[in-house]
């Protein structure tokens, strides 16, 4: 069974940084493509940035890109590296895995792509 636990949110002043990161289990991390979203209360779970496994691209959506950075390490772990934070990245992050390895990116904007999912880490910035 897939777990996935996520760290490293709290409470950061905008144009702060903070650093996610989301331990999976055994193989999966290296097995999987891992994806971030995120959610505000009464809204739907939005795309954040993905990593795809058969050749390492990473995908970002638009209010993201040049700011934050997927990475992964060799181990079992994921990162997002959130720089220059604003208010509206105040949210609950998720991460996400799914054993697809090589569809096109615009797969792993959407949420029903990734049948694993951790509990969430709290990211709030004060403006």
């Amino acid at each position: 069974q897939v777990q996935l636990v996520e760290s490293g949110g709290g409470l950061v002043q905008a144009g702060g940084s903070l650093r996610l990161s989301c331990a999976a289990s055994i193989g999966t991390s290296s097995m999987y493509s891992m994806g971030w979203f995120r959610q505000t209360p009464g809204e739907e779970r939005n795309f954040v940035a993905a990593i795809r496994r058969n050749d390492e691209r990473s995908i970002y959506a638009d209010s993201v890109k040049g700011r934050f950075t997927i990475s992964r390490d060799n181990a079992n772990t994921v990162y997002l590296q959130m720089n220059s934070l604003k208010p509206e990245d105040t949210a609950v992050y998720y991460c996400a895995a799914t054993p697809v390895t090589s569809a096109p990116g615009n797969h792993f904007y959407l949420e029903n792509s990734y049948p694993y999912w951790g509990q969430g880490t709290q990211v709030t910035v004060s403006s």
